[in-house]
């Protein structure tokens, strides 16, 4: 059975909505790698951040000197405020340690993005499609967490706490869609050697 096929016979057992769920997920990716529609902006992207003159930089971002891609190290940044930052919304008295947190994690984002634009651009182009979907996915999280921080230093907590959720959200997609391209990444350099 192919893995991203759910057993659907009578001996499966009864479906989880877990299940459905996931179906659905592994439907809407393989229906995101083979679409073509957003292939020739993806291709002037590319093209556009290779051509960029960074010299040594470039082997830097891509993660050359630790032998693996650097930008999900960066990402720990952001992704590890912002959850410590909704842990302690949930905590009374720590309303300046989540705006703190919240705004940490927007000062984490710059270097994960240019990490992760120096890794996408030499992606073939079913990873390119998610990684663009990627990308799509952390900018709602960093509008959400930059409405947040502007919720919280105008003390409209309750506001602020509200815009960290949804960029939350944003986060666990982006995460779900960056884990798949980084687990296509990996099975296919297996396959290849």
């Amino acid at each position: 059975m192919n893995s991203r096929t759910l057993d659907t016979s009578p001996t499966a057992g009864p479906s989880t909505a877990l299940d459905t769920a996931s179906a659905c997920w592994l439907k809407t990716l393989d229906r995101l790698e083979r679409t073509t529609v957003a292939d020739p902006a993806i291709r002037t992207l590319q093209r556009g951040i290779r051509s960029l003159p960074l010299g040594g930089m470039r082997d830097l971002l891509r993660g050359r000197p630790l032998g693996h891609p650097v930008h999900p190290v960066l990402v720990q940044v952001p992704i590890g405020c912002w959850l410590s930052a909704s842990v302690l919304d949930c905590v009374p008295g720590t309303h300046h340690a989540s705006t703190t947190l919240t705004a940490v994690g927007l000062a984490g984002v710059a270097p994960a993005a240019v990490a992760g634009w120096a890794d996408w651009a030499d992606l073939p182009p079913e990873q390119a499609r998610i990684g663009l979907a990627h990308a799509a996915s952390n900018i709602a999280a960093v509008a959400c967490y930059t409405a947040s921080l502007t919720a919280r230093l105008r003390s409209r907590s309750a506001k602020g706490r509200l815009w960290a959720l949804g960029g939350l959200a944003a986060v666990a997609v982006s995460g779900a869609l960056g884990g798949h391209v980084a687990y296509r990444q990996a099975v296919g350099a297996h396959a290849a050697t």
